[in-house]
C-alpha cells in the first residue's frame, strides 16, 4: 500500500495529511479519521495508517498542528500540543477541515467515518464527535486525553464511542474518566469502556518505557485493545467486504 502526502487548509493555515487507500477495493469504502499523538503526524502515526488500511479501510491521518510542524516521537512535544490544548476552538476548527478534506476523496463512502487516536489524538477523536462531524460514526481512542472542550453545552453525540484505557495512567486519572462517562452519557451517547487494570499511560506503543512517569507498553492489553478496536469499528462502519 503506497501512501500518499495531501495538502489542505484550515483557513490560512497549511496542513498535511497522509492517505492510505486498501488494496484491490472496489467502490466506496469506509474510512478511518486517524489523528496524531502529540508528535504530530510521523513515523508511528504513518504506520498506524497502513495497518487500518490492511484491514480494508481508506485511512486519512489529519494533521493538527500545520505542515512540516513535527516533533519527537520520543521527546517531550508540549511545544506543540499546549497551544491546542489552550484553544480547543482552534483544535476543533483544525480537525474538521481535515474531516471534510476526506469526505472528498474519490472513493470514500462519506457516511462511513469513524475518528481513532491515541493519547492526543484519542483527545482529538473524541472532539471530532463531539463537533458533530458529518458522516462520522464512531471514535475510538487508545489511552486517550479525556478533557472536554469546555466550549459551552455539549449538545447530543449521535456517534458512538469506543474508550480503551489503562486504569493506572496517572495522566488521565479515574475522576476523569467518571467526568468523561457522564459527560457522554448526559449527550445521549451509545458509548462503552475497557479499563485494563494495572496498565499505564501509551500502552500500545512499543517504545514507551518510562514507569517513573505513568508511560509502559503492556503487550497484553494492546493486543486486547486492537481486537476490541476492530470489532467495533466492523459494528459501526463496517469493511470494504
Amino acid at each position: 500500500m503506497q501512501g500518499e502526502l495531501i495538502e489542505y487548509r484550515d483557513g490560512d493555515c497549511v496542513m498535511e495529511g497522509y492517505l492510505v487507500r486498501p488494496v484491490g477495493a472496489s467502490g466506496n469504502v469506509p474510512c478511518i479519521l486517524l489523528c496524531h499523538d502529540w508528535s504530530g503526524l510521523n513515523r508511528s502515526t504513518r504506520d498506524a495508517a497502513h495497518r487500518f488500511s490492511a484491514l480494508g479501510y481508506a485511512t486519512f491521518a489529519l494533521d493538527a498542528y500545520g505542515k512540516g510542524l513535527r516533533g519527537d516521537e520520543r521527546g517531550d512535544n508540549s511545544v506543540l500540543m499546549n497551544p491546542m490544548m489552550e484553544d480547543r476552538a482552534l483544535l476543533c476548527d483544525r480537525l474538521l477541515a481535515g474531516v471534510m478534506t476526506a469526505r472528498r476523496f474519490d472513493g470514500i463512502d462519506a457516511d462511513r467515518m469513524a475518528a481513532v487516536g491515541c493519547c492526543f489524538g484519542g483527545l482529538c477523536a473524541l472532539d471530532i464527535v463531539r463537533a458533530g462531524a458529518a458522516g462520522v460514526k464512531a471514535a475510538v481512542t487508545f489511552h486517550g486525553g479525556l478533557k472536554p472542550p469546555g466550549l459551552g453545552k455539549q449538545p447530543p453525540i449521535s456517534a458512538r464511542v469506543l474508550l480503551l484505557h489503562g486504569w493506572s495512567d496517572p495522566i488521565v486519572p479515574p475522576e476523569t474518566v467518571v467526568a468523561v462517562a457522564q459527560e457522554l452519557t448526559d449527550a445521549g451517547a451509545d458509548w462503552e469502556m475497557h479499563a485494563y487494570g494495572n496498565v499505564m499511560h501509551a500502552f500500545t506503543f512499543q517504545d514507551a518505557n518510562l514507569p517513573e512517569f505513568g508511560v509502559l507498553y503492556d503487550r497484553a492489553a494492546a493486543t486486547k485493545a486492537w481486537a476490541a478496536a476492530r470489532s467495533f469499528l466492523e459494528k459501526t462502519i463496517g469493511t470494504a467486504s
